[in-house]
């Protein structure tokens, strides 16, 4: 089966997507949220000046979408100018050895370059490019997920072994946006079972009634079918925000590249920034 064409490097930067995550989710109060979001960072190969230039680029571009929620705002006419000069909103800067503590081999050098911002110089930049601080509290995404590979058919569950790996490659795509997406555990899929059972055929709609919505968390609905045809998966997701019902898919994917689509939608709508 080719579902490992989902595989990446998983944990390069999971750890900090997830520790950026957890300041925003901890109990620091609203200064700890702000700082985590005026913060990113870039896998540099040592700490030299080319390096670290394009590694500033990286976490321009990755503060930029995570601040706005729009992941379109790289494609904006005036980026490449912010860009060109990525270096000159940073406020501070550190670096953080991958492989601390780790005996030497052929990838020592291997640095995270944590860049950290003030407002005062990427919220003119946002308004340049159209697009404002997102700085509201961000709702959880609850995911319910029907997947369909070459010989099973299943819905992921945060504490069930269907697919481990998806577990994985979903958080490490939530991070970046600041998100936080939240399966349903084994139990709860066990008692929908009898109607969950014909998925993903059906409509990412049909999910919908077995799905409450809390104050905190807004339902995003999906199936993932494998598709040799399409060589990858074929992902649908839905998601209600606003009043409004959103659909949107992705066609011949890793699973990655499917979960990664599903946040950045899902930012874009929770941001007021628009459709996917």
């Amino acid at each position: 089966m080719r579902a490992a064409a989902g595989k990446l490097n998983r944990k390069s930067k999971t750890a900090t997507a997830l520790a950026a995550f957890f300041c925003l989710t901890g109990s620091d109060g609203v200064a700890a949220d702000i700082d985590a979001l005026y913060r990113s960072d870039a896998i540099v190969t040592g700490t030299g000046e080319i390096n670290r230039q394009i590694g500033f680029r990286e976490c321009l571009r990755e503060v930029l979408v995570k601040l706005s929620g729009d992941p379109t705002i790289t494609d904006t006419p005036g980026f490449a100018a912010a860009d060109a000069k990525a270096g000159s909103f940073v406020a501070s800067y550190s670096y953080r050895d991958r492989l601390e503590g780790i005996p030497i081999h052929d990838e020592q050098g291997t640095h995270d370059l944590i860049c950290r911002y003030r407002p005062a110089a990427l919220d003119p930049l946002l308004k340049e490019l159209g697009r404002k601080p997102w700085l509201s509290p961000r709702p959880g995404i609850a995911m319910w997920l029907a997947v369909k590979d070459q010989t099973r058919r299943f819905v992921l569950t945060r504490d069930g072994s269907d697919s481990p790996y998806m577990v994985d490659a979903l958080e490490a795509a939530a991070g970046p946006h600041a998100l936080s997406a939240v399966l349903p555990d084994a139990a709860a899929v066990i008692a929908r079972k009898p109607v969950l059972d014909p998925l993903p055929e059906a409509d990412p709609a049909q999910l919908f009634p077995f799905v409450t919505r809390t104050d905190s968390d807004v339902p995003l609905i999906g199936t993932l079918v494998w598709s040799d045809q399409a060589r990858g998966w074929i992902a649908r997701w839905q998601m209600d925000a606003g009043g409004r019902r959103y659909r949107w898919r992705l066609s011949g994917v890793s699973f990655d590249d499917a979960f990664r689509n599903a946040m950045r939608g899902a930012a874009r709508i929770l941001s007021g920034n628009g459709a996917p």
